[in-house]
């Protein structure tokens, strides 16, 4: 499915269900009135009613030393002035006697998608929201316990993750306005709470807005095109970063930070596929990580990595 044939779908209003890897270069668009005909389930609501369960996974997590290797090459390139925000990322073995199935029924998540038997993602981060003409992206960067004293106050203040947020909304700012005009912040910086199970976290997200014109269906694909690959789960400059990507990470991300969504024939709802785990030959791989900065700290990123690997 080319991103014209896109256009044409939105040209007929006809609904669909987008699904694309992180590089934009395997991408899945089933009609839904087709969608029974394969073996996928989603489902986005940002009211959900959160549901206690008691499934967690056991980790065979990456050792640190590995991990600061990695780090240590994202520093160098960011001093080299090759990009100054990436996200690192990396899999982690998990152990479930879940299937992906049972997974996907008892995450708690705005955003799940289970695709077939290979993957399953539960994502809490918007990618865009198209409505009227009005393009909507909410990019989240910054997490913290919430049970630390002050835990609010402390990420809000923190300079390194201002730093990073900041980036992260001039980055996503920028790439509206490929598609956009009267670009804006419309709200900086807001706090939510994220169930992960084992603990609570306080999540940071902003709100950014354009216009995009009452006549966005028929270029929705265009629009797609030009805003992939997600800049928050990517970084800046996009191109050089993607690049430091494939040769530092050390594995392939595949449909992992890719972007599934929604589009019903008035609005497209997407979110960015974060929250992962997919089945291989060898069991389950929880893919997670982090943004990385001149200001990072190592450990602290390593432990954000970790702390991701959850089922909400």
């Amino acid at each position: 499915m080319t991103f014209k044939q896109i256009n044409s779908l939105g040209r007929q209003r006809k609904p669909f269900l987008f699904i694309s890897d992180f590089l934009a270069q395997n991408i899945e668009v089933i009609p839904l009135d087709e969608l029974s005909l394969h073996n996928i389930e989603f489902c986005i609501n940002e009211d959900y009613i959160h549901k206690k369960h008691k499934n967690f996974f056991k980790k065979d997590v990456i050792g640190y030393e590995s991990y600061k290797i990695k780090f240590d090459k994202i520093i160098e390139h960011i001093k080299s002035g090759d990009t100054y925000l990436l996200n690192l990322t990396a899999p982690t073995k998990i152990y479930s006697d879940l299937t992906l199935k049972e997974i996907y029924s008892y995450a708690n998540a705005h955003y799940k998608l289970r695709y077939k038997d290979k993957f399953v993602c539960f994502s809490p981060e918007k990618f865009i929201r198209i409505k009227g003409s009005k393009i909507h992206t909410y990019p989240m960067k910054g997490t913290i316990e919430a049970s630390i004293q002050d835990a609010k106050n402390k990420i809000l203040e923190d300079e390194k993750e201002m730093a990073e947020h900041t980036m992260v909304v001039d980055l996503l700012r920028n790439d509206l306005s490929i598609v956009a005009s009267d670009v804006k912040v419309e709200e900086f910086r807001y706090v939510q709470k994220i169930d992960s199970g084992e603990k609570e976290l306080l999540q940071v997200s902003s709100h950014i807005s354009g216009n995009v014109g009452e006549n966005w269906h028929e270029k929705i694909g265009d629009i797609l095109k030009a805003l992939l690959p997600a800049g928050s789960i990517s970084g800046a400059p996009k191109k050089s970063t993607l690049e430091i990507i494939k040769n530092v990470e050390g594995y392939e991300r595949g449909f992992f930070s890719g972007v599934f969504g929604i589009y019903n024939g008035e609005y497209f709802d997407s979110g960015v596929m974060i929250r992962y785990v997919e089945k291989t030959e060898d069991g389950y791989i929880y893919k997670s990580g982090g943004g990385i900065t001149l200001d990072s700290d190592a450990k602290l990123e390593y432990s954000e990595l970790l702390d991701k690997v959850y089922l909400p």
